[in-house]
């Protein structure tokens, strides 16, 4: 399947009761291809009243067949969501493609097949959970009983739609919860194609359900301040988890946060420079840098600081920016005109601090259309540039040499995020030491991204609230009563 195959305009209604449905008041927007800036179809725009039906249709959902499923059975109904994204992969990597304007191999490669082992990891992971039983001398016995939290809106992220659904979704199913979903107004069409495989999978009516539409004075707000809303998982950006958590808090809701990153690379002289070069690609410029834990901010200790641009921008000049669909693309689109243009105020921005651009910076010859930006290196910032400062979301890094490492964990400390951070060194000792004095949720050290979902996600400071994956996940979207039995 090529994404030519499915150009043709999709409508995405939301998802209530096991049926898809329009918006009550008949409002829609259209949903834009970033890579032709062409209508790709119309989305039902949801609000109050939307959300109303769809957490009262989650609510009687708890109390329905679902609550009286085993665990094995829960587990069943993850493992064939899974199945059935990867039968329809391609379709799915397509209509990814379609919403965000990255390649359609990426998508294929990264997004649905991941999104696939979310539900896979879960089935199994779900089976092995217990909870804590304490024996107090002769005189009594207590143990932890787990139950669903209730009902949990997810609110979800436009870089990875598919993927960053899919890991909060399954462990929410998991651990017998029912969800009311808003994904982004940008990136509308695979979490309707999920609602279909959630309902063929065997998930009954009520325990899924989708509410498209904006955030503000809208379904996003209208999910975060219902009373019936028992939780909240967000990922986004800081501004808007504080007006989530403003709005929660009127009725204390458990809330899970997946915020930004400014996040810093630090590659030290003595690392693997081949090594660092082919890894500092990928997480400078992959899904276009759109990704909360890219590496943006790269340091580099100054012995080795010239061979690294050398070769950082040779390497870097070799990425062919296209079209989605075509197969030696790298770098796509930009997700929407509205971000790209946040991204290239950025570079003017740097320009006015001024930064020197080792290449990129400006659209590619040849795509007259579409909101698409070269890989672009700035050199010569100083650290108070909000280029350094503030998460950019594109692909555009920052480079600054070092000469002590007391220096560079002092600006790698120096912001409000601290959601990831990547050290290179052959030094064991200089490994565990840098790397726990960083103050960031996630640290790899002479890898990137390399993740084990039974371990701690999640960031410190504006990067979030809580952490999820394995049991950190099963905790929030679970509640434990402590039974004491006098013996």
């Amino acid at each position: 399947m090529t994404v030519e195959t499915v150009t043709r305009p999709m409508d995405c209604l939301h998802f209530i009761n096991g049926q898809f449905v329009e918006s009550q008041n008949h409002k829609t927007f259209q949903n834009i291809n970033p890579a032709t800036e062409e209508v790709l179809g119309v989305v039902a725009e949801g609000g109050k009243e939307d959300v109303n039906f769809a957490v009262a249709a989650a609510k009687r959902a708890l109390l329905g067949p679902w609550k009286k499923m085993t665990v094995g059975e829960r587990s069943k109904i993850l493992r064939k969501i899974g199945d059935l994204i990867l039968e329809r992969q391609e379709e799915l990597a397509c209509l990814e493609s379609l919403d965000t304007g990255k390649p359609y191999s990426l998508a294929k490669k990264i997004d649905i097949a991941r999104a696939a082992y979310n539900f896979h990891f879960f089935a199994d992971y779900i089976i092995s959970v217990g909870t804590d039983a304490y024996q107090q001398d002769q005189q009594a016995l207590h143990y932890a009983y787990r139950r669903p939290v209730g009902v949990v809106g997810l609110i979800k992220p436009w870089n990875l739609p598919l993927l960053l659904l899919t890991w909060k979704l399954a462990p929410c199913l998991g651990m017998g919860n029912t969800a009311v979903i808003k994904p982004a107004e940008w990136t509308p069409m695979t979490a309707t194609a999920l609602m279909k495989i959630c309902k063929d999978a065997g998930v009954p009516d009520g325990v899924v359900n989708l509410v498209h539409g904006f955030g503000e004075n809208s379904a996003g707000a209208a999910i975060s301040e219902h009373p019936d809303v028992d939780a909240i998982s967000f990922i986004g950006e800081p501004g808007t988890g504080a007006a989530i958590m403003k709005l929660a808090a009127k009725s204390l809701k458990k809330l899970s946060y997946e915020l930004g990153g400014k996040n810093p690379n630090i590659i030290f002289a003595d690392s693997d420079l081949d090594e660092v070069i082919d890894t500092t690609i990928k997480s400078s410029f992959i899904n276009q840098g759109e990704v909360c834990l890219c590496g943006s901010r790269i340091y580099v200790e100054r012995p080795m600081y010239e061979e690294f641009l050398e070769k950082f921008v040779a390497r870097t000049k070799q990425l062919k920016v296209g079209l989605p669909d075509e197969e030696a693309t790298d770098i796509g689109a930009l997700v929407s005109k509205e971000h790209y243009e946040r991204v290239l105020s950025y570079l003017e921005i740097a320009l006015e601090d001024g930064g020197q651009f080792l290449t990129g910076g400006s659209r590619p010859e040849g795509l007259n259309k579409g909101y698409f930006l070269e890989p672009t290196i700035i050199t010569g910032l100083d650290r108070n540039s909000r280029c350094v400062r503030e998460e950019i979301f594109g692909p555009v890094v920052t480079v600054v040499p070092f000469d002590m490492e007391e220096e560079v964990i002092m600006q790698a400390n120096d912001t409000h995020y601290g959601l990831s951070a990547s050290v290179w060194t052959n030094d064991l000792r200089r490994a565990h030491r840098v790397a726990q004095e960083i103050e960031a949720g996630m640290v790899w050290v002479n890898t990137w991204f390399l993740r084990d979902l039974r371990t701690p996600f999640g960031g410190m400071k504006h990067s979030g609230i809580g952490r999820t994956g394995g049991m950190h996940s099963v905790d929030f979207y679970s509640e434990l009563t402590n039974i004491t039995i006098k013996l």
